[in-house]
């Protein structure tokens, strides 16, 4: 939702991102990318950059920006799809950067730069160890953080140097409220950890209690705060922890 906006994704050739009124579903525009790509996992975010307000969507075969007026393709950039068979963590932006990566990739930075009346995704970095798992990563203060399989990540977010890595609760998903990250391990655990590129400092962990029988699956879902509660969903659970400073 943006706005007077619903943006959606139904992928394909005639609609691959498309713009309704969300009061009567209107069709405002659709953008048909000529790659035709399919809608995958990710959610698309609002960039303003290169002078432009955007719609920025990781799609099946790459990342693209759409401008939020028209729905007019203006940029893409694949490489941090090469090689994926679906592309979920939903991209992170900081000013002109947008960053993107899958988990049999790595991570991408592209700088947004226009010139000559259209806009170009520069690539800044692309590196195979940095937070690539389904739960996402956060920028906070310049620093990105997230996992990949070896646990959690703080890493310089123009640069892409690694800050530090611990094993935490191994890859998971990862939400930021008031200086600290929560981390929701595909284990089951969740973790606390102190949001600072100086060290990895832990809070605190536990162990959800009577978690549901996964089979082969992971606990995926993303941790949300609300209200100073914390809700954490596996399944048919639904866990609810109040945070609130006292």
């Amino acid at each position: 939702m943006d706005g007077d906006l619903l943006v959606c994704t139904p992928g394909g050739s005639e609609a691959t991102l498309v713009a309704l009124r969300k009061k009567t579903g209107e069709t405002v525009w659709k953008c048909a990318a000529p790659e035709a790509d399919q809608a995958n996992y990710a959610s698309i975010i609002v960039v303003e950059a290169a002078a432009r307000k955007q719609y920025v969507q990781f799609l099946s075969k790459g990342l693209v920006g759409v401008d939020a007026k028209t729905g007019a393709l203006l940029w893409r950039y694949d490489k941090s799809a090469k090689g994926s068979t679906a592309n979920i963590p939903t991209p992170v932006a900081r000013q002109s950067f947008v960053y993107s990566s899958t988990g049999r990739g790595g991570g991408a930075l592209v700088e947004l730069t226009s010139g000559g009346g259209q806009i170009e995704a520069k690539e800044v970095y692309f590196l195979p160890k940095l937070p690539n798992s389904i739960g996402g990563s956060v920028e906070v203060g310049g620093k990105l953080y997230g996992t990949n399989g070896q646990g959690l990540l703080c890493v310089e977010f123009a640069t892409g140097e690694v800050k530090w890595q611990n094993r935490c609760v191994g890859a998971g998903s990862v939400c930021y409220a008031d200086g600290l990250i929560y981390v929701h391990g595909e284990n089951g655990d969740m973790a606390l950890v102190e949001a600072t590129p100086e060290a990895y400092r832990e809070k605190g962990r536990f162990t959800l209690p009577d978690q549901p029988d996964r089979g082969k699956s992971l606990a995926w879902p993303y941790p949300i705060i609300a209200d100073g509660k914390l809700y954490l969903r596996d399944l048919s659970m639904l866990w609810c922890y109040d945070v609130k400073a006292k």
